[in-house]
């Protein structure tokens, strides 16, 4: 890995230390209406119980607390900045029940079998130390005819090529891809 390689997953990919907050606050604006449409997909409903992999500075986390707020919204993340810039932005909603965000790896979720209604990760997926196990866990996690959203900006270096098949693979079904400007995302369902 290159210097450069190794600053942006410092910054970016998994925040750490003082790159990783600054990545953060980058991220806080940069990602935002990406996040937002990305979840725009998932159709939240104020009854829902949501999961955020790869929450970051905790933007999304936010929006999905308004929209689900007879809820329950749940976070996992690599990076304990990322935690820390989260916890501070939603801590009304954490202190109220409403949100729960945890430091931890998509692969070893800390999370019952069939708890959520609906998962997303965006730009967090190129990241995972194993993409197919990660998505199974997920899997393991929704209940059945949960929905799930991966979005990928071009900055996260992922190929929408072999992406609608993995989900498949995982476990999932009705997958499809849909392209959004330069980014894209692909939804799919829980048999």
């Amino acid at each position: 890995m290159s210097i450069v390689d190794s600053i942006l997953m410092h910054m970016f990919g998994r925040p750490q230390g003082i790159l990783g907050r600054l990545g953060g606050i980058i991220l806080a604006f940069t990602n935002r209406e990406f996040t937002y449409s990305v979840i725009n997909l998932l159709d939240i409903q104020a009854n829902d119980k949501v999961l955020e992999i790869g929450f970051g500075p905790g933007v999304g986390i936010q929006l999905l607390a308004k929209l689900a707020s007879a809820g329950y919204i749940a976070g996992i993340d690599y990076s304990e900045e990322m935690v820390e810039q989260a916890t501070a932005r939603n801590r009304e909603a954490i202190e109220a029940g409403l949100v729960d965000l945890r430091q931890g790896s998509v692969e070893s979720l800390p999370f019952e079998d069939n708890t959520f209604d609906k998962a997303l990760a965006v730009n967090s997926m190129q990241v995972w130390s194993d993409a197919l196990v990660g998505l199974r866990e997920i899997r393991r996690v929704m209940k059945v005819g949960g929905r799930i959203a991966l979005g990928f900006t071009p900055y996260s270096g992922q190929s929408s090529t072999g992406l609608t098949e993995m989900l498949t693979n995982a476990g999932f079904i009705e997958t499809h891809l849909i392209e959004m400007d330069r980014s894209f995302g692909v939804l799919a369902i829980k048999p």
